[in-house]
C-alpha cells in the first residue's frame, strides 16, 4: 500500500511540475473556463494550453465538460485550491529566508568595512 501511495504522490506532483500547468489551475481556482478564455488571460498559445490541460485530465487534475460547442474545464477536487495556498506559502517562507541570509550578509560586509575603514 505505501508503495501504491508514494508512486500517486510522484505522478501527482509530477503532473503539476510545469509553470503553464500551475497557471492553469490557479486561474480554474476561481471556476471553470474554456480554453480560448486560458489561453486569452495566460497569453499563451491554444496548442500549448490545450497540450497542459491535458496532462492534467490524464491525471484527473481537471476535467471537461461539454457546453455547446466548447468544453469548460474545472478542478476535479477543490482540494488542489489549498494545495495551490500551501506552495504560495512555502514560497513566501523560503523568500523571507533568502532576505534574511542577505540582510545578514549586508550587516557583516558593514562591520567588515568599518573595521578596516
Amino acid at each position: 500500500m505505501g508503495n501504491e501511495m508514494q508512486q500517486f504522490k510522484a505522478d501527482f506532483f509530477k503532473a503539476l511540475s510545469h509553470p503553464l500547468r500551475i497557471g492553469i489551475l490557479e486561474l480554474l481556482s476561481e471556476g471553470e473556463r474554456s480554453v480560448n478564455e486560458i489561453q486569452n488571460i495566460l497569453n499563451k498559445e491554444g496548442s500549448a494550453v490545450s497540450q497542459q490541460l491535458s496532462v492534467l485530465r490524464s491525471k484527473n487534475i481537471v476535467v471537461g465538460t461539454k457546453d455547446g460547442k466548447r468544453v469548460l474545464y474545472s478542478l476535479r477536487d477543490p482540494m488542489i485550491v489549498d494545495l495551490l495556498v500551501v506552495a504560495r506559502k512555502i514560497f513566501n517562507n523560503h523568500l523571507i529566508d533568502t532576505i534574511s541570509m542577505l540582510e545578514e550578509l549586508d550587516e557583516t560586509e558593514r562591520e567588515t568595512i568599518v573595521k578596516e575603514g
